[in-house]
């Protein structure tokens, strides 16, 4: 069974980087051919896809916030990251570290975060 757990603040301030980690148990990051996903969900809207990192260390971003994002991994811990620079409070949303092969099969439980001064 695999789980993945978000890790990180639950408050930044505008302008500042948000930084969280996914820690995943019961599989490995690099086995083919799975992607690892981060996805967010505002108050009050729906999912939206912000990027991923492969098993293999390629990496994907949603266009639209391509220019401010960063996924990076630690295959020693298991663990992929995602930093969102420049935040403003429209990035406050409730943050989520997936598995992807072809669908989402696993979520973490999602981790709140408020971009507020």
């Amino acid at each position: 069974q695999v789980q993945l757990q978000e890790s990180g603040p639950g408050l930044v301030k505008p302008s500042q980087t948000l930084s969280l980690t996914c820690t995943v148990s019961g599989g490995s990051i690099t086995t083919r051919y799975y992607y690892w996903s981060w996805i967010r969900q505002p108050p009050g809207k729906g999912l939206e896809w912000m990027g991923a990192i492969a098993y293999d260390g390629s990496t994907y971003y949603s266009p639209s916030l391509k220019s401010h994002t960063s996924i990076s991994r630690d295959t020693s811990k298991n663990q992929f990251s995602l930093q969102l620079s420049s935040v403003t409070p429209e990035d406050t949303a409730v943050y989520y570290c997936a598995r992807e092969a072809g669908t989402v099969d696993y979520w973490g439980q999602g981790t709140q975060v408020t971009v507020s001064s």
